[in-house]
């Protein structure tokens, strides 16, 4: 995914937020009634933020390397591959996908480990990016947390929608 795919996920996730934000305030009640709550509004803005932070991140890294300037390649990859699961979760959120838990399990634990390699980098800007990175490992963890036992959200492998069958 390049810096366009993810700036048009995060818009996708925005886009979304926004429909869901004119609904609430219209109190639009009827099929939506089980909308996300205030977790995953949270988490939905730490990831589209995270996703902006790691590939902003990337791109000055890139420029560095250009540079001379040694910057570690698992870094720089931990970078690019974390923009890409903190869009995937912002765009699941956003979309009230059923499996918007195993995004955000999975952007949690990338998020820990591009923070663990940005730490130990001695460029600026990716070392800035540490906060972003904690903020939204936190949020998906917090968010996957509040949805263990939600049955509307969790993947029911013992039981099938009525008219689906396996073939």
């Amino acid at each position: 995914m390049n810096r366009r795919e993810v700036l048009g996920a995060i818009g996708v996730g925005a886009a979304s937020l926004t429909a869901f934000s004119a609904r609430r305030a219209a109190g639009d009640e009827g099929e939506h009634a089980h909308e996300p709550g205030n977790e995953h509004l949270e988490c939905l803005k730490n990831c589209s933020e995270c996703a902006k932070t790691c590939d902003h991140a990337f791109h000055h890294a890139l420029r560095e390397l250009g540079e001379g300037k040694k910057i570690p390649a698992r870094t720089v990859q931990l970078l690019s591959d974390c923009a890409k699961f903190c869009g995937l979760s912002a765009c699941m959120i956003a979309d009230h996908s059923q499996l918007m838990d195993h995004s955000c399990a999975a952007c949690a634990e990338a998020c820990k480990k591009t923070a663990e390699a940005c730490e130990a980098c001695e460029v600026e800007v990716v070392k800035r990016a540490v906060k972003s990175l904690r903020e939204c490992e936190k949020s998906c963890r917090s968010m996957v947390a509040s949805m263990r036992g939600e049955h509307h959200h969790a993947v029911n492998t013992e039981s099938k929608p009525s008219g689906l069958t396996r073939q």
